[in-house]
């Protein structure tokens, strides 16, 4: 597909090419819409095997940013930005600070802050560059913790959705990546007496989960087909697709991950096995819920009281997808959807 028909799909406002030799920077930053305010969006480091691949993994994601915000009520429109490169590379101020001039040039458009493959101090070389940077040392710091507090407290509303019950002791859990945001989601799980199943592609990630929390470790590849009542992805996308589908035994897929549906009927598919789905966007917004704090000066107590309000709006959301014969992510995409056009609407008056 070529790029403008991508960028015609889902209506993106605006994205940039971004070219830098001297610092080995090649990045690309997408804008999706801003109707109800200024692009939020982490910045991912990624070895992408083609420039395709990272155009429509940017593109989706600043998609889901879009909706993230409009779900979970905030003033903020959605944005992404990729670099395409190993995440594991060591010299990374240049790098960095050539992807903050860049985002500088859309003077407020796009904010950025960290996200898969980067971090708080990644975001701190950024900031040498532009204001426009959100997640700093000394501030909100390392979304994490809040993104896997409301994961957590959304598993909660999908078990009380599911079985009538929210207590999670002796609830069997598979985690998929226990980085950043699946290592605080076990920490809030095995502090309710949740049984873990974990798999990372970093066996160093896996011996710390399951030295501490006393998690059953698998083979990447097996965690699809495990007995467990929960599925959590935190790591990458397109895990929920036709290959994996056949081994679901899952009862709920509830997990921190960005578009873990491979296609939008994937969606439906899940909803006609029994298996409830907590749309990835909605349960995962602790994240931007933990930016927005920074950027509006909340204290940390009320970002995390905010992203706690995940399990009323997954609630909620259930119960309309219920009501109407929808899929939930169907019924998340409209609340979104609705809440856009909404505020579009609201007449514009000349300052």
């Amino acid at each position: 597909m070529e790029i403008f028909e991508l960028i015609e799909q889902h209506e993106h406002e605006q994205v940039v090419f971004c070219y830098e030799p001297a610092a080995g920077y090649r990045g690309i930053i997408a804008i999706h819409n801003s109707t109800l305010g200024p692009a939020l969006g982490g910045t991912r480091l990624w070895n992408y095997a083609t420039d395709q691949e990272a155009v429509v993994d940017v593109l989706r994601l600043a998609r889901g940013m879009t909706y993230k915000a409009a779900v979970a009520g905030l003033n903020l429109g959605g944005g992404k930005a990729v670099i395409i490169g190993d995440p594991k590379v060591k010299r990374r101020e240049m790098l960095f600070r050539a992807h903050g001039r860049f985002v500088e040039t859309l003077k407020g458009r796009y904010i950025t802050a960290e996200d898969v493959g980067t971090s708080v101090e990644d975001m701190d070389y950024v900031h040498m560059e532009t204001e426009y940077v959100t997640g700093l040392a000394g501030r909100s710091g390392d979304p994490s913790p809040v993104t896997a507090y409301g994961t957590y407290r959304g598993i909660k509303a999908g078990a009380k959705h599911r079985y009538g019950s929210d207590d999670l002791n002796g609830v069997s859990v598979a985690v998929q990546g226990v980085g950043h945001v699946g290592y605080y989601l076990c920490q809030d799980l095995a502090a309710e007496g949740a049984k873990l199943i974990v798999t990372d592609i970093d066996d160093e990630r896996v011996k710390r989960v399951v030295d501490e929390f006393g998690a059953q470790a698998v083979a990447s590849d097996d965690i699809y087909s495990v007995d467990a009542q929960v599925f959590a992805p935190c790591a990458l996308g397109a895990v929920v697709n036709d290959e994996t589908l056949r081994k679901f035994k899952f009862e709920i897929i509830a997990g921190a991950a960005n578009n873990q549906l491979e296609e939008e009927h994937h969606g439906k598919e899940l909803a006609d096995r029994g298996i409830l789905y907590a749309p990835d966007y909605v349960i995962n917004a602790g994240g931007l819920i933990n930016v927005y704090g920074e950027l509006n000066g909340w204290t940390s107590e009320r970002s995390k009281r905010k992203a706690g309000e995940i399990y009323d709006t997954l609630d909620q959301l259930f119960e309309l997808a219920r009501e109407e014969g929808l899929p939930t992510n169907e019924a998340a995409d409209r609340l979104a959807e609705r809440r856009i056009q909404q505020v579009g609407a609201i007449q514009h008056t000349w300052l």
